[in-house]
Protein backbone atom coordinates (compact mmCIF):
# COMPACT_ATOMS: atom_id res chain seq x y z
CA UNK A 1 0.00 0.00 0.00
CA UNK A 2 2.69 2.16 0.82
CA UNK A 3 4.56 1.76 -2.90
CA UNK A 4 0.78 2.35 -4.37
CA UNK A 5 0.76 5.93 -2.47
CA UNK A 6 4.50 6.85 -3.19
CA UNK A 7 3.99 5.74 -6.77
CA UNK A 8 0.77 8.03 -7.30
CA UNK A 9 3.02 11.04 -5.40
CA UNK A 10 5.78 10.93 -7.47
CA UNK A 11 3.35 10.64 -10.15
CA UNK A 12 1.53 13.51 -9.59
CA UNK A 13 4.61 15.58 -8.62
CA UNK A 14 6.47 14.73 -12.24
CA UNK A 15 3.26 15.62 -14.57
CA UNK A 16 2.94 19.03 -12.73
CA UNK A 17 6.64 19.79 -13.40
CA UNK A 18 6.25 19.53 -17.18
CA UNK A 19 3.18 21.89 -17.17
CA UNK A 20 4.68 24.86 -17.95
CA UNK A 21 7.70 25.93 -20.10
CA UNK A 22 10.29 28.85 -20.29
CA UNK A 23 9.89 29.82 -23.43
CA UNK A 24 7.74 33.00 -24.02
CA UNK A 25 4.00 33.45 -24.78
CA UNK A 26 3.52 34.44 -28.53
CA UNK A 27 0.80 36.87 -28.42
CA UNK A 28 -0.33 38.28 -31.80
CA UNK A 29 -0.47 42.28 -32.12
CA UNK A 30 -3.91 43.83 -32.68
CA UNK A 31 -4.84 44.48 -36.18
CA UNK A 32 -5.72 48.22 -36.34
CA UNK A 33 -8.25 50.10 -39.39
CA UNK A 34 -7.59 53.56 -40.03
CA UNK A 35 -9.99 54.79 -42.46
CA UNK A 36 -8.60 57.22 -45.04
CA UNK A 37 -10.09 60.03 -45.41
CA UNK A 38 -10.05 63.36 -47.88
CA UNK A 39 -6.94 65.87 -47.31
CA UNK A 40 -9.83 69.01 -46.88
CA UNK A 41 -11.56 67.37 -44.15
CA UNK A 42 -10.11 69.81 -41.80
CA UNK A 43 -10.07 72.97 -43.63
CA UNK A 44 -13.56 72.57 -44.19
CA UNK A 45 -14.85 73.71 -40.74
CA UNK A 46 -12.26 76.93 -40.50
CA UNK A 47 -13.29 78.11 -44.25
CA UNK A 48 -17.19 78.10 -43.23
CA UNK A 49 -16.26 79.98 -40.07
CA UNK A 50 -14.81 82.62 -41.92
CA UNK A 51 -17.44 82.93 -44.29
CA UNK A 52 -20.60 82.56 -41.55
CA UNK A 53 -18.02 85.68 -39.53
CA UNK A 54 -17.44 87.47 -42.99
CA UNK A 55 -21.65 87.49 -43.07
CA UNK A 56 -22.10 88.47 -39.33
CA UNK A 57 -19.67 91.50 -39.98
CA UNK A 58 -21.39 92.50 -42.98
Amino acid sequence: MKKLVLAAALTAAASTAYAGSLAEPVVEAPVIVEEASGSSTGVLLPILLLVIAAAALS
